[in-house]
């Protein structure tokens, strides 16, 4: 039960840092930021979910992290340079994947408490 605290700490740190950060972002970088952002929103959905599941090992998560946001800012560049919009491609793929893990969190508590 601790790990949640840390967790819940931890995310409200995070909300209350990026607010009160003056980081703006210019408007060349935002298909990559955003493309960044939901890939590592996948891997946080996707490390809960297996946490859940009680299968979550740390290794595996952060280099799906990292290799997830790497990837995804990869795919928008090269996308860019061969003038193919590639960042709605990546947009649709993690975007189901954070829909895919959440509906399996979402079960895996209700089955827990019912």
């Amino acid at each position: 039960m601790n790990i949640y605290i840390f967790a819940i700490v931890g995310l409200i740190l995070g909300v209350v840092v990026g607010w009160l950060t003056p980081l703006h972002i210019p408007a060349s970088y935002a298909n990559y930021t955003s493309v960044a952002v939901l890939a590592a929103l996948d891997a946080v959905f996707g490390g809960s979910r297996a946490a859940l599941e009680r299968v979550f090992d740390l290794s595996n998560f952060i280099t799906g992290f990292f290799s997830n946001v790497i990837l995804a800012v990869v795919l928008v560049y090269v996308g860019d340079l061969i003038g193919i919009n590639l960042y709605y491609v990546a947009l649709i793929g993690f975007g189901l994947r954070v829909f895919i893990n959440l509906a399996a969190i979402r079960k895996n508590i209700m089955t827990k408490r019912f």
